[in-house]
């Protein structure tokens, strides 16, 4: 399935812009679409497969990039934190151009992260529809009983547990955020520690916090290989 998105948001993700700029920008009748002056913002295209121009400017497509990052604990899945804390963009650095985050980890959470600069690709693992698993290793408060096991579902397996906390493996099919957390707090269990270690079929390894890897179209391919072909042609 092909996803378009508005235009501002495909200056954006394409790092050419920011969304605003590429808002102002639009409205100013500075943005062209395939030769063609687009004064709306909302205008839906799809990124991959346009051409560009800022103020007459061609802007060349970014190449294909998609990277594995061990998203460290503190950290928060913005381009810009208003609060000034550190970003993903940070832990990546000069090699972040052109990426955008699939989907979010909150702040104190850790493990597996997705960047890339493929839009399609981002959409269809986020699309809630796919049901793309995701795998986090979760240490609570407490002993975590038997019965309070099948209050939480069947894609949740104990580990191990003491009377002071327990280690779990929960498997999600969304991405709502705070799920695990709040699934935890509905059972009275304190979530301590919470890191993904498995996004479809890739796993995180044996990367430490902060490190990351390039991804090959064949690891993408083989980790999602419920996308259909025409999704494969967009990456």
């Amino acid at each position: 399935m092909v996803v378009k998105v508005p235009l501002n948001r495909a200056l954006s993700k394409l790092g050419i812009l920011s969304r605003v700029q590429a808002t102002e920008a639009i409205r100013a009748g500075r943005v062209s679409v395939n030769g063609l002056v687009v004064r709306d913002p909302a205008r839906l295209v799809v990124p991959e497969r346009v051409r560009v121009a800022v103020d007459g400017e061609s802007k060349a497509k970014i190449r294909w990039r998609t990277i594995l990052l061990h998203k460290p604990r503190g950290v928060v899945t913005t381009r810009r934190d208003p609060e000034g804390r550190r970003t993903v963009f940070d832990v990546v650095g000069e090699s972040s151009a052109g990426l955008s985050a699939v989907g979010r980890l909150d702040l104190a959470t850790s493990g597996l992260l997705l960047m890339t600069t493929d839009t399609q690709l981002a959409n269809w693992i986020t699309d809630p529809t796919h049901a793309v698993p995701r795998v986090y290793v979760v240490t609570v408060r407490g002993a975590v009983s038997p019965d309070t096991l099948k209050r939480l579902g069947p894609e949740v397996a104990l580990r191990k547990a003491s009377r002071r906390e327990s280690h779990l493996v929960v498997t999600l099919r969304e991405g709502r955020n705070r799920q695990v957390r709040r699934m935890f707090d509905v059972v009275g269990h304190d979530v301590m520690r919470l890191k993904r270690v498995a996004l479809g079929a890739l796993e995180l390894g044996g990367l430490a916090p902060g490190q990351w890897r390039d991804l090959t179209r064949a690891e993408i391919g083989a980790a999602f290989p419920r996308r259909g072909s025409s999704d494969a042609r967009a990456i």
